[in-house]
């Protein structure tokens, strides 16, 4: 099995910045993909990005592209999620996920792991 931990949300101000954090534990080797979720009240969890292999491969939704990256630290087990230019409607919870094989679905049930989730609430 594999553990997954979310860190970083909070409460920030549109246009601020903010990062998460998506430690893994466990099984690790078994993980090659990663990837962010998101979900706001009354909607469906979304893609955001995800981050496949020694991050040489990643693909974003365009509704966060050019804002948001990801990138991975193999040593640490540890997703990131750098978040700029945040806007309101990025309010959600974001949920790290992870799976075994290589390549970035967009599909939620691709991803055989989850994390509980971490709160980003931005005000306008």
């Amino acid at each position: 099995q594999v553990q997954l931990v979310e860190s970083g949300g909070g409460l920030v101000q549109a246009g601020d910045s903010l990062r998460l954090s998506c430690a893994a534990s466990g099984r690790t080797f078994s993980v090659n993909a990663m990837a962010w979720f998101r979900q706001a009240p009354g909607k469906e969890r979304e893609f955001v990005g995800g981050i496949a292999g020694r991050g040489v491969s990643t693909y974003y939704a365009d509704s966060v592209k050019g804002r948001f990256t990801i990138s991975r630290d193999y040593a640490k087990n540890t997703v990131y999620l750098q978040m700029n230019s945040l806007k309101p409607e990025d309010t959600a919870t974001y949920y790290c996920a992870a799976k075994p094989t290589y390549g970035i679905p967009t599909m939620r049930n691709e991803y055989p792991y989850w994390g509980q989730g971490t709160q980003v609430t931005v005000s306008s």
